[in-house]
This record gives structure tokens, sequence and C-alpha cells, in this order.
């Protein structure tokens, strides 16, 4: 993101009807969050490597590699990653009060050949896209118009906010401790309350299990080695915890819809 992000948002906004064009392909070690804030137009960013997670006041939605996220103008979201790199491209849309519904509801989505290949034709382009200009509003204009045909099935790649406190640090520590085996009770213990009532906290705050919880929060940081192609299957089974890699396959591919062998070969096509 760039430095000054109060400048950065008067930009995406100055001019109501363009298209707004935004592509950050540089090591983000040091710039992998942009805090929460809104803007008067919807947003498509498209994550072509590392992996990237947005917080609305609802839920947290998980983009990883090869797929987008579309958030509706006037929500307010906060962006961050925990990848040492992450390449996005973003386009700022402006929506009209009568266009379809598609453009209200936030969403992450695999991206198609064809949207792929118009994202192609803007990597090069920084800025405002107006209407006046015939050589590039046609191409970005077309993935606005193409979008809801693109975007009729949502990946449920989300964890619900955790809104309790004693459950926020819990998360906290399951999320240093992911390569480790632990057990409810064990959970429990550590942070002094019973064991059934973690259990009934769990379901009443975010309404999933505490396993569920735990086995998707791994499968989500499996997606990020994965992107990260430094580790074999083998390795990233290790580093969220499973010993077995057909159980840990096995359980990817019922979270994820994928292998994992199969989800690492389809990262960063438009590099």
């Amino acid at each position: 993101m760039v430095n000054n992000r109060e400048k950065f948002l008067e930009l995406v906004d100055k001019n109501s009807e363009s298209i707004f064009c935004y592509h950050n392909l540089h090591n983000v070690e040091e710039q992998n969050s942009f805090s929460k804030h809104t803007h008067k137009k919807g947003q498509l960013s498209y994550v072509e490597g590392g992996t990237l997670q947005v917080e609305t006041d609802e839920k947290i939605y998980f983009v990883p590699g090869n797929h987008y996220i579309w958030i509706p103008h006037n929500v307010a979201h906060s962006i961050y990653s925990n990848s040492k790199k992450v390449l996005i491209r973003t386009l700022y849309i402006p929506i009209k009060q009568d266009e379809v519904d598609y453009y209200s509801n936030v969403g992450v989505y695999p991206a198609n050949d064809l949207l792929l290949q118009l994202l192609l034709h803007t990597k090069d382009w920084t800025g405002d896209i107006e209407e006046s200009n015939r050589k590039l509003y046609p191409i970005v204009q077309s993935i606005k118009v193409l979008l809801p045909d693109f975007s009729k099935k949502p990946i449920n790649f989300t964890i619900p906010k955790i809104k309790n406190e004693k459950l926020n640090e819990v998360s906290i520590f399951l999320n240093d401790n992911l390569h480790k085996n632990i057990m409810l009770s064990e959970l429990a213990s550590k942070f002094n309350i019973n064991e059934r009532s973690l259990h009934r906290l769990f379901k009443k705050d975010i309404n999933i299990s505490f396993i569920k919880f735990f086995t998707i929060i791994r499968m989500y940081k499996a997606i990020d080695y994965l992107s990260q192609k430094k580790y074999s299957i083998s390795e990233i089974a290790s580093k969220v915890g499973y010993s077995s890699i057909p159980t840990f396959s096995n359980t990817f591919y019922k979270v994820i819809g994928k292998r994992p062998s199969d989800y690492q070969r389809g990262a960063e096509i438009l590099k």
C-alpha cells in the first residue's frame, strides 16, 4: 500500500466516474496491512501471489492466490497479510444505485481464464481510467460488466469475526501454535475456563466448534505456506500439526475443495 493512506483514498474517490487502477506488486514485509477504511467505489482485488485477509465488521475473508475478492462501496474493511510477498491487482469501480444486486455483497471467488486475460491488459496501468480513454476504459468496463457472470459461486473462505475478548485471546494462542495438537481440555486449562464453558463460548460467539475453527485456521495457514513454494507437502503438514500426509491432504480437500498438490500448482498465473 502507499505510505499516505488517507491521500491514497482521496485519489481513489476523487473522480467519481473513473475506474481507479492500482497494482501492488512489491515485497510488503513492512507494508502488509491497511487499517479499517471505506471508499465510495467498489473494490476488486485479485491476489496473484501470496495470501490476503480482509476483515469486515462481521467476518474475516481469506483470499488465497488465484482468487479475488469483491468489496462493495462504503463497506468498512481492513486488509492484512502474513505473507512476506503479496502480489495484488486492484480496480476501484464506481457502482450506480440501479445496478445489479451482486455488487452489494462481499465475496471471494476463483479467477477464471477470461478475467485473468482482462487483468493482464491492466498490469502496467495506474490511477484513473476514464471513459474518454478509448484504449483502456473498454477493458476495465468489461471487467465490471462481466463480474456478476464471473462470480456466481463464492468460495466460503471465511472465519466469523470473534467478538468475545477471552475467545480472541484463545484465537491468538491457537494461531501461534498451529503446529501443536491442542485439545479443548488443554486450552480450557491454560485459559482458566471450564471446558464445557469454552465449548459453548465457541458456539455462541462464532457459531462453530473449537475443532472446526482450529481445523479451518490450520488449512488457511497451509494455503499460505503452499503459496510461498518453499516447503514440501510433508513439511507443510507438519507445520500445521499433521504427522500423516494422507490425513492432512484429506482435511485440506474437505475445507478447501482441492488437494494440496493441486493447489500448489496453480499460483501466480499473471506474473
